[in-house]
């Protein structure tokens, strides 16, 4: 399939002049040419160009970023990553916060996946992901506008961790989380599920809005070794069954998120600071 210069710059977010000029200068062009010379543009041209455009946004200079466009990113060999310093990081912030705000989907979605492979799950959702959703969190509640563009964005990370592979080893469930009753905010469940998988670790998700008694009975059927549950405002941290499910259940118990700030926790309850506590508390039970 092909497509003409104008529906490419549509699909970037780019002036048409703005493709023809990349393509004089820096031979960044369409691979095929009509009978009749009409430019057009196949998949592998506009990846190139996706690549440009996001290099461009990071303040790089338009002869560099048609060079390093033209680069075909190699991923690290496989479980081998590499730590990810704060030049980098806040590059990679800028980029995607950039692309988000172009709703440039694909871009978004090349750049999370590249991260995962190179530095993990921890070090992409603490370095890059979690700053530029809470800065585009905090451009919504500033100006009311944008909830478009913090929907794709945190969409573009879902799909980048559920690309995560799970683990197909046999063993018991190691973890179940699942979010407090009418808690919508599931995302860094979802975070600390790929983070598991990277360690081989089988867990479930219950998702968002889980009823007290749905939680306490999942548990009990699963029997995982963690159950970790998530809440972002203490109203909703309140309705978790904590008592319930230390006596029911053999599993450790464990909370996570800024809704248990402040909560008198009971004295079996755990709360890692971090995802990597997070990780770490499950990991250590096998």
């Amino acid at each position: 399939m092909t497509y003409t210069p104008r529906a490419v710059a549509g699909m970037l977010g780019i002036a048409p002049t703005t493709l023809r000029t990349w393509d004089q200068r820096y031979g960044l062009g369409p691979s095929v040419r009509t009978d009749g010379g009409h430019r057009r543009y196949e998949e592998a041209d506009i990846e190139v160009l996706r690549r440009m455009v996001a290099l461009t946004a990071q303040g790089v200079a338009a002869s560099a970023a048609a060079v390093l466009a033209r680069k075909q990113p190699v991923a690290p060999p496989s479980g081998l990553r590499t730590p990810i310093d704060s030049a980098e990081a806040l590059t990679a912030q800028r980029g995607f916060l950039a692309a988000a705000k172009r709703l440039d989907e694909p871009a978004m979605a090349d750049l999370a996946a590249k991260l995962l492979v190179a530095h993990g799950v921890v070090a992409a959702w603490d370095e890059v992901f979690v700053p530029a959703l809470v800065e585009l969190g905090e451009l919504v509640a500033a100006s009311g506008q944008g909830v478009e563009i913090e929907h794709l964005a945190s969409g573009c990370v879902l799909h980048a961790l559920r690309g995560i592979p799970r683990t197909s080893s046999p063993g018991p469930l190691s973890a179940l989380l699942s979010c407090a009753p009418d808690e919508q905010h599931w995302l860094p469940l979802e975070a600390l599920g790929a983070a598991l998988s990277e360690q081989d670790r089988r867990w479930g998700n219950l998702g968002a809005r889980v009823p007290a008694e749905a939680l306490c009975d999942a548990v009990a059927r699963l029997c995982p070794q963690v159950v970790l549950i998530w809440a972002h405002r203490q109203d909703l941290a309140l309705r978790v069954p904590l008592e319930d499910l230390g006596t029911r259940s053999g599993a450790v118990i464990a909370v996570a998120g800024s809704g248990w700030d402040g909560v008198a926790l009971p004295s079996f309850v755990h709360r890692p600071q971090s995802l990597a506590e997070a990780v770490g508390l499950v990991v250590d039970r096998q």
